[in-house]
């Protein structure tokens, strides 16, 4: 399956070096829309959804600070990154106190660039990916919150172990269907051993204590293959 490009706002008034960046970046799997001054710029920002803008900060029209205030009015979060070839430090403040997460100075280096785009997008979508990671889970009569690792019943509270309450989180992500010994031992244990399957059947059996409470809940051996978290259709 094809992953879905970046989409990056690059607001540059010189045009030649504007058309460079541009191709430079799609070359390297970004979407660039290129705007040739700022008003241009907060247009195109109202129109479309962008994941970065690359802002110059010497433009007629609407300069690239004033652009900024713009953006982050509509979108406080969007990442902002200044391109300018003035080094005075007053500047440089300005360009930080307006949220910028980088103030790059002209000439630079393209490759450096890029660098630095990529880790503060990965760093947004994995921020994006924990804000929406689910965390609690209703498995019949309990309510598991694994963040805190708790699983309630009635008015009994148990607090798990680091171990148990990731392994009950990852039944509990797999619903009704199999969780392989596998996948389970690499992600908790990092790899798949004999020892550490000892270990986590040993981790089985303590989560199956707490789950006996409800006899609609069971975790099941699949034989050969792993484990199955038996719980009402309607919870999976």
């Amino acid at each position: 399956m094809e992953s879905i490009k970046s989409k990056i706002l690059l607001v540059e008034d010189d045009t030649n070096f504007g058309k460079v960046l541009k191709n430079y970046l799609e070359l390297n799997d970004y979407v660039v829309e290129l705007a040739r001054d700022g008003i241009l710029g907060l247009a195109a920002f109202k129109r479309e959804k962008y994941d970065l803008c690359l802002l110059d900060v010497m433009m007629p029209n609407l300069d690239g600070f004033s652009l900024a205030e713009e953006i982050r009015s509509i979108d406080p979060d969007i990442p902002l990154f200044f391109l300018t070839a003035k080094n005075m430090k007053e500047d440089i403040l300005t360009g930080y106190k307006l949220g910028a997460d980088d103030y790059i100075l002209k000439p630079f280096d393209s490759e450096i660039l890029l660098h630095k785009i990529k880790a503060i997008l990965k760093r947004n979508n994995e921020a994006v990916e924990k804000q929406n990671e689910v965390f609690e889970f209703q498995i019949g009569k309990f309510h598991f919150n694994s963040k805190l690792r708790e699983l309630h019943i009635n008015d009994t509270t148990y607090t798990l172990s680091p171990k148990e309450g990731a392994l009950l989180r990852m039944l509990c992500e797999h619903g009704n269907d199999l969780l392989t010994r596998e996948s389970a031992l690499k992600k908790i244990w990092g790899s798949d051993t004999y020892f550490n399957g000892r270990s986590m059947d040993v981790y089985i059996a303590k989560l199956r204590k707490f789950l006996k409470e409800d006899e609609q809940v069971e975790i099941v051996n699949i034989h050969g293959n792993g484990f199955r978290l038996v719980m009402p259709e309607h919870q999976a």
